[in-house]
């Protein structure tokens, strides 16, 4: 097997909350105050000269503010990155098009700052891996009243030793709602397979289906979101019935439903890349959906419906690839992007591209070759094809159906894993 060095998070409880609770409070609401000075001064200077700051700018801007020396210089610098990276993220949202995208906020409710995450960079924490504690550097105002560190014990997974790790880049103390908890980001060697594969296969991402998969030795597969629209069916139910939008309760079902979200597609991206190691598959091609809200003709903002454009603007595509990249790199299994333009028009068969092929929704019939297909499945060997052609043998496997019958896996509730459909109780 194969070395390779790879970026993992881990988690840990803090063993001695009630000791440093007050302390790590005391931090968060620091990087809130200045997250809302760093916001205060970007709408200012957009306001006068048109031009946002960036990092860099910001940083120098401020300092020399107090707020500034509330944490150690390393994590008002990451407080400051962040607001500088939202802004970008935000604009680069206008630019594509999303018109209802607003910039980020202050961190602010009523009367009261909320607890931000705060980082601490290589010169801001001591780690003792021999007694599972580490030290958290204080800013320099705060050093003052209390000690010049915080002092936390913490717990991790048993499957989890921080000694064994190449380096601990960064420990972040975050807000969960309830209590503080550790992040330990780190660097890890693994064992990588030396030849995953060569074959190739396609990946859609969508709506209805969040991935159609086309492998290139033809056969398909498909994962409905059904688990997540139940989700934010369920979820909104339940906060419509709280009297106070801005109530604990919401936070903690906010907080729940984002959970659920996220080992949806820690699941399902795992459960991908098992299923690529199956198939010996060496690279998957994902399409790249950056420009989705643009119109292909006007370059303007798409219209896809008041149903369409929620659903639109809630995908998580850009994050599952992310997830998908880095469980991929642990089988050695390469992650490409291509455009999808002209992915959902075009026939995979012929290649003949005409609008009216996709006849309704879920079905593309070719009006040259006959060709009849899942019109996801048929968007992802068109992607797949992007990369590598088809094989001598794929016009006999389409003949068998592959196209049109793709596989169907639903996430499993009882299980929290994938299944074939027939496997899964409705």
């Amino acid at each position: 097997m194969a070395k390779q060095v790879v970026t993992r998070t881990y988690t840990a409880s803090i063993r001695n909350q009630s000791r440093v609770s007050d302390d790590l409070d005391a931090l968060g609401f620091a990087a809130s105050k200045l997250w809302n000075v760093g916001r205060w001064t970007c709408s200012r200077i957009w306001g006068e000269i048109g031009h946002i700051p960036n990092h860099t700018e910001l940083t120098a801007y401020l300092k020399t503010h107090e707020r500034y020396d509330d944490l150690h210089s390393q994590s008002s610098q990451r407080v400051l990155q962040e607001l500088a990276e939202a802004f970008n993220g935000w604009y680069g949202k206008r630019r594509n098009g999303d018109m209802r995208a607003n910039p980020p906020g202050y961190r602010k409710h009523g009367d009261e700052h909320p607890r931000s995450t705060v980082t601490f960079k290589a010169a801001g924490f001591k780690l003792d891996t021999q007694y599972n504690r580490v030290r958290l550097s204080q800013g320099a105002n705060l050093k003052n009243y209390w000690s010049d560190f915080i002092l936390c014990t913490f717990h991790t997974r048993p499957d989890v030793d921080l000694s064994t790790v190449e380096t601990v880049q960064q420990v972040k103390a975050v807000w969960t709602g309830d209590e503080w908890e550790l992040h330990f980001v780190c660097k890890v060697e693994i064992e990588a397979s030396e030849s995953p594969g060569e074959k190739t296969v396609g990946v859609d991402l969508g709506i209805k289906n969040f991935a159609a998969l086309a492998y290139e030795d033809g056969h398909s597969e498909l994962y409905p979101l059904n688990c997540l629209k139940q989700d934010d069916y369920y979820f909104s139910k339940r906060i419509a019935r709280c009297d106070d939008s801005n109530s604990e309760q919401v936070t903690r079902l906010n907080h729940k439903k984002s959970a659920r979200r996220t080992h949806y597609f820690h699941t399902l991206s795992k459960h991908i890349v098992e299923r690529c190691v199956e198939e010996g598959v060496g690279t998957i091609v994902v399409g790249n959906l950056s420009d989705i809200r643009l119109d292909e003709e006007t370059n303007e903002a798409k219209n896809w419906g008041r149903h369409g454009n929620l659903d639109l603007h809630s995908w998580a595509f850009d994050r599952f690839r992310k997830l998908l990249t880095y469980k991929s790199e642990t089988e050695d299994i390469t992650v490409e992007q291509e455009s999808e333009r002209d992915t959902s028009k075009s026939c995979s068969c012929c290649g003949r591209k005409r609008d009216g092929n996709r006849v309704e929704r879920g079905l593309y019939v070719c009006d040259t070759c006959g060709t009849v297909a899942n019109a996801d499945v048929n968007g992802a060997e068109n992607i797949r094809q992007k990369v590598s052609l088809s094989s001598p043998n794929l016009s006999v496997n389409r003949s068998n159906g592959w196209l049109a019958q793709p596989s169907t896996f639903l996430f499993d509730k009882e299980t929290g894993a994938f299944a074939p459909e027939e496997r899964v109780r409705s």
